[in-house]
C-alpha cells in the first residue's frame, strides 16, 4: 500500500464514522500520512484527528478512538495505535501491501504514477534559446503531461526558465547521454558535458539506472529459459527487496511534486528557476536512487546450482519486472532509452 493509497484508506475510516454517525464533520479532501514522528510507531502515522477535532467539536485524542476500529479493519492494515495527543500510528501487512504494489505496477506498466491532478491545468513557460532550457522544458512537458496538464513553450525575454547553461555543446555524447547530462543536475549547477556520460561503469550514473533495467530484463529472459515467469507474492528471506518497495512505493508522490512544483511556480510571482525546472532533476535522482536500491537485490531473483524454482523466485522475478518497468517509465519522461540489452 503507497502513502496515497493509505491516505485514501484513512479517509473511507473518516468517510465509515461520518456514514454511523460517530463522527459530525465534513469529510476532507486529504489525509496527510508520514513516517511516524517521535514517540510514534508502526509504518505510517496520520494527524487526521487533530485535523477533525475542532469541527468534531471533541479532543483529537476521542476523534482518534473513533476512527481508530473503522482503520483497524481495513484491508492491509494490521494494527493501528494511537500515540500523543491522537496521532494514528498505522501498521500494515507487509507481504499483502508489497503484492499489491507489485500487481499494481505491473497492471498500469508505464502510467504507474500518472494521474489526473493537473486535468485542465496550463503551465506557461518562456525559455532562451539554449539547448540546456530546451532540454528542460521538453522534460516538462512530459512530467507534467503524467499527471493531467499541459505545458506551453515559447522562446523569448524575459525569461520564466533559465538554468545554467551548458558549457559546450553536448551534442557528441549522443542524445540520451546529452540529455541525462543536462537534467541530472538541479537547474541552478553547471552540468558537466564529458565524455564520463559514455563509460560504462558503475560509477556513471546514466550507466547504474540504464544498467539495472537491463538486467531486469536480463532475468526476465533467463526465468523464462529455466521455464517460469513472474508471480507477485512475498518474496522470502531477502535484505534487498524493502529498499526496492519503498523506492517504488514512493514513485507516484515524487512526479505529482515534480509536475506541481512547476505548475504551482507559474502562477507565483517571481518564481525562481529552481522551482520552475527542478522537476527533471528530481525524477533523474529519484530513478538514481531506485536503481541503487534494486541492483543489490537482483543477485537473489533466480535459483542458484540445484535450486528449484520456488514461488519465492517467482515473486523476486515479478518485483525485478516492476522495478524494471518504472525505470523505464521514467527515463521516458526525460526523453531517455531504455535498452534491453547493455
Amino acid at each position: 500500500m503507497t502513502p496515497v493509497e493509505l491516505s485514501r484508506t484513512v479517509l473511507r475510516a473518516v468517510c465509515s464514522a461520518v456514514d454511523d454517525g460517530r463522527l459530525s464533520v465534513a469529510v476532507p479532501e486529504k489525509a496527510l500520512v508520514t513516517v511516524p514522528g517521535p514517540g510514534g510507531c508502526g509504518d505510517y502515522a496520520t494527524n487526521i484527528a487533530l485535523q477533525l477535532a475542532r469541527p468534531a467539536g471533541c479532543p483529537p485524542r476521542r476523534v482518534a478512538e473513533v476512527l481508530q476500529p473503522y482503520l483497524a479493519r481495513s484491508a492491509g492494515v494490521t494494527a493501528v495505535d494511537i500515540t500523543g495527543p491522537g496521532f494514528l500510528n498505522i501498521s500494515l501487512d507487509r507481504d499483502a501491501a508489497s503484492v499489491a504494489l507489485v500487481r499494481r505496477i505491473l497492471r498500469e506498466g508505464a502510467g504507474y504514477g500518472h494521474s489526473d491532478a493537473l486535468a485542465g491545468r496550463v503551465v506557461r513557460l518562456r525559455i532562451p534559446y539554449e539547448v540546456r532550457a530546451e532540454a528542460v522544458a521538453d522534460a516538462l512537458v512530459r512530467i507534467v503531461g503524467s499527471q493531467g496538464g499541459r505545458v506551453e513553450v515559447e522562446h523569448g525575454e524575459p525569461a520564466d526558465l533559465r538554468p545554467v547553461p551548458a558549457p559546450e555543446d553536448p551534442t557528441p555524447l549522443g542524445r540520451d547521454a546529452a540529455r541525462w547530462a543536462l537534467l541530472h543536475p538541479a537547474p541552478h549547477d553547471r552540468p558537466r558535458i564529458s565524455a564520463d556520460h559514455l563509460v560504462q561503469r558503475e560509477g556513471n550514473p546514466l550507466f547504474r539506472v540504464r544498467y539495472a533495467h537491463a538486467r531486469t530484463r536480463a532475468l526476465m529472459r533467463n526465468g523464462a529459459d529455466l521455464g517460469f515467469g513472474p508471480e507477485p507474492g512475498p518474496v522470502g528471506d531477502t535484505e534487498a527487496h524493502p529498499a526496492v518497495l519503498a523506492v517504488l512505493a514512493d514513485h507516484p508522490r515524487v512526479l505529482a511534486a515534480a509536475a506541481a512544483a512547476a505548475a504551482a511556480a507559474t502562477t507565483t510571482t517571481g518564481a525562481t528557476t529552481a522551482e520552475l525546472g527542478g522537476g527533471p532533476s528530481r525524477v533523474a535522482r529519484h530513478l538514481l536512487g531506485l536503481a541503487d536500491a534494486t541492483l543489490p537485490f537482483l543477485s537473489a531473483v533466480l535459483p542458484v546450482g540445484d535450486e528449484k524454482p520456488s514461488a519465492a523466485h517467482r515473486a523476486r522475478l515479478a518485483l525485478a519486472e516492476a522495478a524494471g518497468t518504472v525505470l523505464a517509465g521514467g527515463l521516458s519522461l526525460l526523453g531517455i532509452d531504455a535498452p534491453d540489452h547493455l
